[in-house]
């Protein structure tokens, strides 16, 4: 008797966890457990969406409990979804090396993976920030792998900082005094980049842009952090071409996302506190080369000034829905990296301003009104 109650006890376990697995989502809940297919807390942090086929696939930092999270010890995660909502485990599209010499050796510091589709090429490119072994925060290159599949595995092709011995472009018309010196550097934080530039130019924090012309860009925080810039990349998005432009020159900005509506590009970005949170900021162009202007905090209500306790590492249009943009932010949490939770929120639009506003749950009907 007991041994059939054994058996009825486990089989009412099972359909329970299979019925936890087989439950679909319908909304988000920004800052809770998220789980994929497997019932297991999606880890993809400081990610990246790319839109493929009628697929959507989540890239990011895979985690590890504790501290030690902090450092990539696995590579980068993939998941894909058709609704947002549900995500399948794709496995690790990028592993890190066992080779201590290699640049994405276990242990470096690899954040902020995004991957764009190369029409021209067929190619599936995936940019980062890298940080070399035992090396802490010294190293501030960019990295880049490919795939000719979209799930991977990538290939690591090379790491360095961009666009060694280029001086910035600079739109006719600008006056000269506008323009960096070294031989006489106007500001302080000029010094970081004549500083860098024989060598090329510090790239953390990261994003990737393709504009509807198929060019890409590859947006990162420089000098020290106190410089946005803005580089164009080959026609095979693979590396940089020397063209790029200097943003919000003298301000630490760091966890850059860029979209563009209706001909104006936009951008979001936070302050430089470390793991703490700030207030995001957020800028505006009518010229991919600028001028970017400076709009302040988008966040309204409880929590703003601290982007209710997140960082901003994408904004995704939502396909097939007209400016329908998903703010993407990580809530990290470096004691337990693993632990990280991820923040969507709808964009609002004013005009041309942009509004995020704090949601418990919400889902993609918000952008029919």
């Amino acid at each position: 008797m007991k041994y059939y109650r054994f058996l009825l006890l486990s089989a009412l376990l099972l359909l329970s966890i299979v019925g936890r697995a087989q439950t679909k989502l319908t909304s988000f809940s920004p800052g809770a457990i998220w789980p994929d297919d497997k019932g297991v807390h999606i880890n993809a942090h400081g990610g990246g969406i790319l839109y493929n086929n009628g697929v959507y696939y989540w890239f990011g930092e895979h985690k590890i409990a504790g501290d030690a999270g902090n450092r990539a010890m696995v590579g980068v995660h993939c998941y894909s979804s058709k609704d947002l909502y549900n995500w399948k485990d794709e496995g690790i599209s990028l592993s890190v090396s066992s080779d201590t010499t290699n640049d994405i050796a276990k242990g470096c510091i690899l954040e902020r993976p995004k991957v764009v589709y190369n029409k021209k090429t067929k190619k599936y490119v995936m940019w980062f920030h890298l940080e070399l072994l035992g090396k802490g925060y010294s190293a501030a290159r960019a990295g880049v792998a490919v795939s000719d599949k979209v799930t991977g595995p990538y290939k690591f092709i090379k790491s360095y900082r961009p666009n060694p011995g280029q001086m910035p472009f600079y739109p006719a018309l600008t006056p000269e005094g506008d323009k960096i010196n070294c031989v006489s550097p106007a500001h302080e934080t000029d010094k970081f980049f004549c500083r860098d530039l024989p060598g090329g130019q510090m790239a953390r924090d990261m994003t990737v842009f393709v504009d509807d012309d198929g060019k890409a860009y590859h947006v990162f925080s420089s000098e020290e952090n106190y410089t946005l810039d803005l580089a164009e990349l080959t026609p095979d998005y693979m590396g940089h071409t020397g063209k790029f432009i200097r943003i919000y020159i003298g301000h630490q900005t760091e966890a850059p996302a860029l979209f563009k509506r209706n001909g104006t590009y936009y951008m979001i970005g936070s302050g430089c506190t470390g793991w703490a949170p700030n207030a995001a900021r957020w800028f505006s162009a009518k010229s991919i080369w600028g001028p970017w202007t400076y709009h302040g905090n988008p966040c309204q209500g409880p929590d703003s000034k601290i982007t209710y306790g997140g960082q901003s590492t994408h904004v995704l249009p939502v396909a097939g829905k007209k400016d329908a943009f998903i703010f993407i932010a990580d809530k990290w949490t470096p004691k337990d990296a693993i632990d990280g939770r991820y923040l969507w929120l709808p964009i609002s639009f004013k005009g041309d301003d942009i509004e995020i506003n704090w949601v418990d749950n919400w889902n993609l009907d918000v952008f029919k009104k």
